[in-house]
């Protein structure tokens, strides 16, 4: 019976039927009462829906616009405790909304599976197997022996207990890593020889400085690694950006781990996902500052930016260098390259949105400006 009264609103969306849904089975509502609630929801819906002809684009404009001066400039925001910085406010507003490659403070969210987000040691775990591990984190000291030519590294023992490495795996490592060299496992160090019979006193010390930098465990890329505790259970904040290999390693749940690299995001998820990322971070961004602005306008932005299939930020060479209309693009920034290309192209302006109307005086097609009158003469006898 349930079924076949939400079969007849399709128009809905999904997510408020489910919302629906879910109300109603909360409330024990039967057969009319659920009808009811359909119809009330379904009126709210079409009220909800904006009007044909509205200046949609500039509504957004002004309404992302003028909170967006609201914003402070104090910028770095520390998630967790005072050890993990963030891009927020105006800033992070204009490096998402200019799309750029790269986050200025790249940061992944990384959700773990249930049976191990709630249990700190676990999580602890999981936390050291993700971040970046060098060789001089497990080592104490490294020093050049020039009597035996060799590079004595020592390793300590407690570290490597708590990276959950062996020092049959770091001579492996070393071995494998650095080429032309014999790496072997001494009492209390590890020697590292180079096996050419001649080299100069500045190749060894070269050899230290590259065995310092080795990379040893974890995912590359991740700088810093921080347990919080996030509604009931631990989520790990992650400082770098290598979102395919995090989603890989034991114990995360790829599902749900989202980093604040939109591109980064694009290229592993889709466009969707990228589209649902600039809505997220842009969401954030506005809530941090106190600050409200309707998320319908929020989501139109982020359907501009994605809408051609990859994410395209508000720039000359983005959504604006791609306009149809030459006066359009030209009033965006320098309109004397636009309009000395369009003249060699020929091209044509068909003066179809607001901003090339408004520069030539004339209404320009949105509300009342859309219709266009019609009149009837009757024949003259």
């Amino acid at each position: 019976m349930a079924k076949s009264i939400y079969e007849e609103y399709t128009e809905l969306p999904q997510k408020l039927l489910d919302e629906v849904k879910r109300e109603v089975e909360a409330h024990n509502l039967k057969g009319d009462q659920v009808k009811r609630v359909l119809d009330r929801v379904r009126t709210e819906f079409e009220n909800a829906m904006i009007s044909p002809g509205e200046a949609i684009g500039i509504v957004t404009a002004e309404s992302i616009g003028e909170p967006g001066t609201q914003m402070t400039l104090n910028v770095f925001h520390f998630a967790g405790v005072a050890e993990v910085a963030v891009t927020l406010g105006l800033p992070r507003l204009i490096e998402l909304l200019d799309a750029r490659k790269e986050p200025s403070t790249p940061r992944i969210e990384v959700y773990l599976e249930k049976d191990i987000s709630k249990d700190p040691v676990k999580v602890k775990r999981v936390a050291a197997s993700i971040k970046e591990t060098k060789l001089w984190e497990v080592a104490d000291e490294f020093t050049v022996n020039m009597s035996q030519s060799r590079i004595e590294v020592y390793p300590n023992k407690s570290k490597m207990r708590d990276f959950v490495i062996t020092e049959t795996q770091l001579v492996k490592m070393i071995t494998d890593l650095l080429k032309n060299v014999d790496a072997r496992a001494n009492k209390d160090f590890i020697s590292i020889k180079l096996k050419a019979e001649t080299f100069e006193l500045k190749e060894l010390y070269q050899l230290r400085e590259k065995a310092r930098e080795l990379h040893v465990k974890g995912v590359k890329g991740i700088k810093q690694v921080l347990p919080i505790k996030k509604d009931n259970e631990f989520v790990v904040i992650c400082v770098g950006n290598n979102l395919k290999e995090v989603m890989k390693t034991e114990g995360v749940d790829f599902k749900r781990t989202v980093t604040n690299d939109i591109f980064m995001t694009e290229s592993i998820l889709g466009v969707e996902a990228a589209r649902q990322a600039i809505m997220n971070e842009a969401i954030e961004v506005v809530e941090n500052q106190g600050l409200d602005i309707d998320i319908r306008h929020i989501m139109l932005l982020a359907d501009v930016m994605t809408s051609l299939g990859t994410v395209k930020g508000i720039t000359r060479s983005g959504i604006t260098g791609e306009k149809e209309s030459v006066l359009a693009r030209a009033s965006f920034e320098t309109p004397l390259k636009h309009i000395v290309n369009a003249t060699l192209k020929g091209e044509e302006d068909k003066l179809n949105s607001v901003i090339e109307n408004v520069m030539l005086n004339q209404e320009i097609p949105v509300g009342t400006g859309l219709p266009s009158l019609i009149a009837k003469i009757k024949d003259q006898k």
